[in-house]
């Protein structure tokens, strides 16, 4: 009997002795996991407030926003650290790190859009700061400017072809992309798989590679520095971004044209009286793809257009206006011009906003 008695004593014992080891160890480690996002939430907030005090003497806009950005990730490394095993902390404070990061965020892509409107109504020339955000003279000046004074940067002819250059490219790339995404959603025929997968390739080749040699084909059959160019440029390879348009064509049930067959219908009028009317919202994102695409492009336009300054768009005739002789009489001309080419897409965008979702929801669902 005192055998057993002494056997269980020591392994009591022993069994205390691992428990209490185990929760040494435990202790050390939710120590170390708190003092380690401790230690650099620290860290950070004391860079971010060092850089913040260093800009703010030099005036230099840069050094202060890094050190708010550094102090906001030292103090969101802070929280972790402190609430990190509390479970409703932890989760108050996992939500507050994703609203700060996202205002962070929201903050970094809406400053240079206010700055960019703030000057289109600066009075003063010029493009420095000089110590001050705030225009100093708020005049209307600026966007009058664009359209009286056209003897060096001819403004709205600029905005007219840029216009006329986007609505026809928007209708015929859309209309390609329509018949290319209906062919390989709903028929059947020989190469079918291997055209896609062809057109896939090639659809992973960025466009300007080859803008050399679409700009010899051009000026070969007499149609460089032209606006039809251009059209040719941005519609000619609309039928390589049908996959959105193809996914929610794979969507809309089969059984639809099957019935619409049995009463007489053909292949077209499928297409026409159900699957268009039924694909509103991914055309709505199609149109304003294509729109928007020759609408702020810069690198065809220049090689295509060369020095034919009539036929200049609007992103041509804006870079010109920040050269190094113009820039400094130009710059806020250049900002009031920035934000009337924004007013287009803005309102097209904003009326067409909810099918534009529906639509890219719908075409990634099945491709």
């Amino acid at each position: 009997m005192s055998n057993k008695k002494a056997d269980k004593i020591a392994s009591n014992t022993s069994r205390s002795y691992g428990d209490s080891l185990a929760g040494s160890a435990n202790a050390k480690k939710i120590t170390s996991s708190v003092i380690v996002p401790l230690t650099i939430g620290l860290v950070f907030l004391v860079a971010g407030t060092f850089a913040v005090i260093y800009g703010a003497g030099g005036r230099a806009i840069p050094w202060i926003v890094t050190g708010v950005v550094l102090g906001l990730i030292g103090l969101i490394a802070v929280i972790a650290g402190a609430t990190m095993h509390n479970a409703k902390a932890r989760s108050i404070a996992s939500n507050t790190g994703i609203y700060i990061a996202l205002g962070v965020l929201a903050i970094v892509w809406i400053t240079p859009i206010i700055y960019l409107v703030i000057t289109s109504f600066r009075g003063e020339a010029g493009a420095h700061l000089d110590g001050y955000v705030m225009p100093r003279e708020w005049t209307f000046s600026n966007f009058t400017k664009l359209f009286t004074d056209t003897s060096l940067f001819n403004f709205p002819r600029w905005f007219l072809n840029t216009f006329v250059v986007a609505i026809f490219s928007c209708v015929i790339s859309t209309v390609f992309i329509l018949f290319t995404s209906y062919s390989f959603s709903r028929l059947r025929f020989k190469l079918r798989r291997r055209m896609m997968n062809v057109v896939l390739v090639l659809g992973m080749f960025p466009g300007f590679m080859s803008i050399i040699a679409i700009y010899h084909l051009i000026k070969l059959i007499g149609l460089d520095q032209s606006l039809a160019a251009l059209v040719l440029v941005y519609s000619g390879s609309a039928g390589l971004s049908y996959y959105i348009m193809k996914g929610f064509f794979d969507t809309i049930p089969k059984e639809l044209d099957e019935s619409a067959k049995l009463d007489g219908c053909t292949k077209f009028k499928v297409f026409t009286s159900i699957i268009l009317p039924m694909s509103r919202p991914v055309i709505t994102y199609t149109v304003l793809t294509t729109f928007i695409a020759p609408w702020v492009d810069f690198i065809v336009a220049s090689v295509i257009m060369k020095d034919n300054y009539d036929n200049y768009t609007i992103a041509l005739g804006l870079f010109r206006m920040l050269e190094r002789e113009n820039v400094y009489q130009w710059w806020t001309a250049f900002c009031a011009g920035a934000v009337l080419v924004s007013i287009p897409i803005a309102v097209l965008f904003i009326i067409m906003q909810r099918n534009y979702v529906e639509g890219i929801t719908g075409g990634s669902v099945k491709g």
